[in-house]
């Protein structure tokens, strides 16, 4: 009931997950990523503890291939499971159990991998990497993009109700960490909405976290 994809921005190196569903909060269960490691979806009858597992295992060393054969390795009821990952030099690997629901297929590129289920057609995620690789601008861009693609071939079967988008980038917390968690409208307008609002704020709310001195003005009353 999902579709996704996992992608890392070549010149910066920031990791990025971008994913919508017909379910509620699909980010909060199914979007991971770590600077200077990597990004992982984990989704369809959605096991949380394998995206974690996927972060950890290339942390380690491992590529996203071998992180990927290792979370089939020690992952239960695998079969369910669809599991998408992108490591520190842009290789990708994808999972997709043959329980997984209804039309559901992958796709991948440099950089870039993506993967859904109970879609509409089998067409989408080829359409999510083409808009990701044919999009230009800062990763957040990139992925919005890549989503309103996976959408506009057809997306999910069924109208979806959620989505999210996270980013990376050189301090151990998302610098963006963006959600619908239920809307009858378009989740993915909602997320896209909201990256324009906060890609002008995000490197704002990094250097307040880091040196507040030196961070610009809070543009709050009071506020010298």
């Amino acid at each position: 009931m999902t579709f996704s994809l996992v992608a890392r921005c070549e010149k910066t190196g920031m990791f990025g997950v971008a994913i919508s569903s017909s379910s509620p909060a699909v980010a909060a269960r199914c979007a991971y990523a770590r600077a200077g490691v990597g990004a992982v979806a984990s989704q369809n009858v959605t096991d949380p503890t394998l995206g974690p597992l996927a972060l950890d295992l290339m942390a380690q060393g491992m590529s996203a291939a071998q992180a990927v054969d290792e979370v089939r390795r020690q992952g239960k009821f695998i079969e369910y499971r669809q599991v998408l990952a992108v490591d520190g030099q842009g290789r990708t690997a994808i999972h997709s159990g043959p329980n997984s629901l209804g039309i559901w297929t992958q796709a991948q590129g440099a950089n870039v991998a993506s993967g859904g289920n109970l879609l509409a057609n089998d067409g989408v995620p080829q359409a999510i990497v083409d808009g990701f690789l044919g999009a230009t601008g800062h990763l957040g861009d990139r992925l919005i993009a890549a989503l309103r693609a996976g959408l506009a071939a057809g997306g999910e079967a069924g109208p979806v109700h959620s989505a999210g988008m996270m980013l990376v980038d050189r301090v151990p917390w998302p610098v963006a960490d963006l959600r619908c968690d239920w809307t009858e409208d378009c989740p993915v307008g909602a997320v896209a909405t909201a990256w324009d609002i906060y890609k002008p704020q995000l490197e704002a709310y990094v250097q307040r976290a880091l040196d507040p001195r030196a961070a610009p003005s809070y543009g709050v009353p009071g506020d010298a």
